[in-house]
């Protein structure tokens, strides 16, 4: 069965998101959708790529992935296709998906949009549709679009590092409000070398240890423990 996931920033207030799927269906009423989220924060590229990349690496090969974050920052002319690591990605030409992949991906190409018609959500649905479907049926990814030489880069957002320092910057508040660092266990090990450490943040309170598990601390008491995807959290336990 045909696998596509689907990130967006648009919320889930109005009908938009039910429309994206009733597009996608539309070229193959057998697909299912998996939605990541659609609650990204608008114009927050590094959480959209923490969300994204952390996901798209559990599912199988083969999977589509459909990410609708931040398509109009600029007036766009085209959309991109990738494919990395036998996964495919669509998304706006904004920098995302060099920040989604931390690298340059394996093939890229241009699916280019009308410039008689309207640009909005649902019609960029429509041409992402279209060659998802070219895809499903076989096609070569060459064949589905235009070559292009250049494509929006932005970098992942990186900690700051001195000899023997870390700064992190948050990326995420999840739902159990939950502070998501982007500091990563091989970020932290690497640096620390050994040493003995301490946390500072939020009126230089401080944490000393990384937890297993929230219950290794009392009910209220704050912890710092690495999450699933391998970034630092700081939490209070419940």
């Amino acid at each position: 069965m045909p696998l596509i996931t689907l990130t967006s920033d648009i919320g889930q207030l109005d009908f938009v998101v039910g429309a994206i799927k009733g597009q996608l269906l539309q070229i193959n009423p057998q697909i299912s959708i998996v939605d990541i989220s659609h609650q990204l924060s608008p114009f927050n590229y590094p959480q959209a790529a923490y969300v994204c990349r952390n996901a798209i690496k559990n599912f199988p090969a083969g999977t589509l992935h459909l990410v609708m974050v931040n398509l109009f920052e600029q007036k766009p002319t085209h959309l991109l296709l990738a494919r990395h690591n036998d996964y495919y990605i669509g998304c706006a030409d904004n920098g995302l998906l060099t920040m989604i992949l931390e690298e340059l991906p394996q093939k890229v190409i241009a699916l280019p949009l009308d410039k008689s018609i309207v640009k909005n959500v649902l019609y960029c649905t429509q041409v992402f549709a279209r060659a998802f479907h070219a895809l499903l049926n076989g096609k070569n990814i060459d064949t589905i679009g235009e070559a292009i030489s250049n494509i929006q880069v932005k970098n992942a957002m990186r900690p700051m590092q001195g000899n023997n320092w870390i700064e992190g910057q948050i990326i995420l508040i999840d739902n159990f409000e939950n502070v998501i660092v982007n500091i990563t266990r091989n970020d932290f090990e690497t640096q620390r070398r050994g040493r003995s450490f301490k946390i500072i943040f939020k009126r230089d309170e401080t944490i000393e240890r990384i937890s297993e598990t929230y219950a290794d601390v009392a009910d209220g008491e704050k912890l710092a423990i690495f999450n699933s995807a391998g970034y630092l959290e700081i939490a209070i336990n419940k």
